[in-house]
């Protein structure tokens, strides 16, 4: 029976002569694996390498699975990594609405479609009639909400969170870590988060990788 959740089998990233990263670990379904380490450790390297997009100059090695899937073997538009950065990253030149239709799967088809599940998720992070908003009048807090819903539309098969919240203030940030936990519990999606904050790691809940200390 395939397992469940996302699954690091022996996975080893090394830069040069460094050893970066070297782990094995289960996450499962709506629950969070937390690596932690100073800047230039090699944490946004693992998120990279599972997303479908590290760099030539790393050697990595090993696979990552996702219900039984091997994520790793397929090209990257293809892994459906759902992905939050520290900048929201929205198109200026779109709606928040059209943001969140952006990424919806093609299978959604119609427009009143399409649009009915981008107002839904918008409703889902707290932001019921903002579709029409211009993304640069939205506040910060706002703009992490809409990148947060528009990763979640896309149907995503796991989150990879690099360091998503250290840009907002203390309040927002401790919103912000609730409502993400919250989203990907609901979701049942494993989640990989990095950071080099204590208190995400706390906030998260799950297991922590210590790396380049």
């Amino acid at each position: 029976m395939q397992e469940k959740g996302l699954f690091l089998d022996r996975i080893k990233i090394v830069l040069g002569e460094r050893v970066l990263v070297s782990t094995t670990q289960h996450v499962q379904p709506g629950e969070v694996l937390t690596v932690m380490g100073p800047s230039g450790a090699g944490k946004s390297a693992l998120l990279a390498f599972l997303g479908g997009f590290l760099g030539s100059a790393f050697t990595a090695r090993g696979r990552a699975l996702v219900d039984g899937v091997e994520v790793t073997a397929l090209p990257p538009e293809k892994r459906h990594a759902g992905l939050l950065f520290q900048d929201p990253l929205l198109f200026p030149h779109m709606s928040v609405t059209g943001n969140i239709m952006f990424a919806l799967p093609e299978t959604i088809k119609g427009r009143r479609e399409r649009r009915r599940h981008a107002e839904e998720a918008l409703e889902g992070v707290g932001l019921t009639g903002m579709g029409e908003r211009d993304p640069e009048t939205l506040s910060g807090g706002q703009k992490a909400r809409v990148a947060l819903a528009r990763v979640l539309v896309s149907a995503p098969r796991m989150l990879l969170l690099d360091e998503p919240f250290s840009k907002l203030d203390t309040g927002l940030r401790q919103q912000m870590r609730r409502l993400v936990f919250e989203k990907a519990r609901e979701s049942g999606l494993p989640v990989l988060l990095v950071t080099h904050d204590e208190a995400d790691a706390q906030a998260a809940g799950g297991e922590i990788v210590r790396i380049g200390e």
